[in-house]
């Protein structure tokens, strides 16, 4: 274990004493969804835990964790089930299709939701299961893998207040910040407005440094210039040392990103919410898509500023 997750562990335990441990179904072993239940069950939580991948489950039982076949299964032994899912459907599929969430109601359980999906969706979610007597939050989540695995995380939160000061303990054991933003659906309202910023902000960034190597002066220095300014920011900390070594590997995927533009542009659709540059960087993700780069990290968007400019960003570089 690293320093940092090592300090993270001890924090969470200082923090946990005095604190009522729940015993929580967790749905969705991704990327993300795998640390995040990790902290959990370092912060002395009981998991019941699911997934396609049974690499992720045997990985979360060998921390004692118990694997369980289906959703419903995690529903009826736990007192508030997490998903952690791609997109809209595979949230709908496993609260309320067969086998899923609703089938294991009882009363007090509640289901958060920490997918990114549409607000609509969540609320559609949200309405069924309040008719089965399960109380829902959605809570996506904004940091990417590595605060995924430290447990550094933003999570925004929709839903009841009561519910989210209920929970809102075994969020910060997988978070650094975890802000209620309003009712069922807000939380996602904001994660688009996060999956915005992020995305507009690298793209600004690729053609910024794909500007600057291409009148002559080494990109890497510009970096180092401006990073400490008012352009500086958290995107360009993160993406900008990835651009520079042609490090892709993935911290949020192109496809992820896409699906989460395409979701604030259909919700941008439905309020008459106009959004070109997100139009504009979805249109940049699919060139990178039919390129084979969509399991590649969002930082990839230089790629297409390479292909347009003719150029291979890297440290030192000329426009040559």
């Amino acid at each position: 274990m690293n320093e940092a997750l090592r300090d993270r562990s001890r924090m969470i335990n200082e923090t946990a004493e005095g604190e009522e441990l729940m015993k929580i179904g967790f749905i969705g072993l991704g990327i993300m969804g795998r640390p995040m239940a990790k902290n959990l069950v370092r912060a002395g939580h009981e998991l019941y835990v699911n997934d396609h991948h049974q690499d992720a489950v045997d990985d979360l039982v060998s921390l004692g964790a118990t694997a369980v076949e289906k959703a419903a299964q995690a529903a009826e032994a736990a007192e508030l089930v997490i998903t952690m899912l791609p997109n809209s459907p595979q949230v709908k599929e496993v609260a309320l299709g067969p086998g899923g969430i609703i089938e294991g109601t009882h009363e007090g359980l509640v289901h958060v939701d920490m997918s990114s999906i549409a607000p609509l969706v969540s609320r559609e979610v949200h309405d069924a299961l309040a008719a089965a007597g399960i109380a829902m939050l959605d809570a996506p989540v904004s940091g990417g893998e590595p605060k995924a695995i430290d447990g550094t995380m933003s999570v925004m939160v929709g839903g009841d207040k009561d519910v989210f000061d209920r929970v809102a303990p075994v969020l910060d054991a997988m978070a650094g910040d975890v802000t209620h933003v309003g009712a069922i659906g807000a939380g996602n309202i904001a994660k688009l407005a996060n999956q915005t910023i992020v995305a507009v902000n690298i793209a600004a960034c690729a053609e910024a440094f794909t500007l600057a190597q291409k009148a002559g002066v080494d990109p890497e220095a510009v970096y180092r210039a401006i990073r400490g300014g008012l352009a500086g920011s958290t995107v360009m900390d993160a993406k900008v040392p990835m651009m520079l070594a042609r490090d892709f590997a993935p911290g949020f995927r192109i496809n992820l990103h896409i699906k989460d533009l395409a979701n604030a542009l259909d919700t941008g659709h439905g309020v008459d919410a106009p959004l070109p540059l997100t139009s504009l960087v979805r249109e940049m993700m699919s060139v990178l898509d039919g390129d084979g780069s969509a399991a590649e990290d969002h930082s990839s968007l230089v790629k297409v500023y390479e292909k347009l400019a003719n150029i291979e960003l890297r440290p030192g570089g000329s426009q040559d």
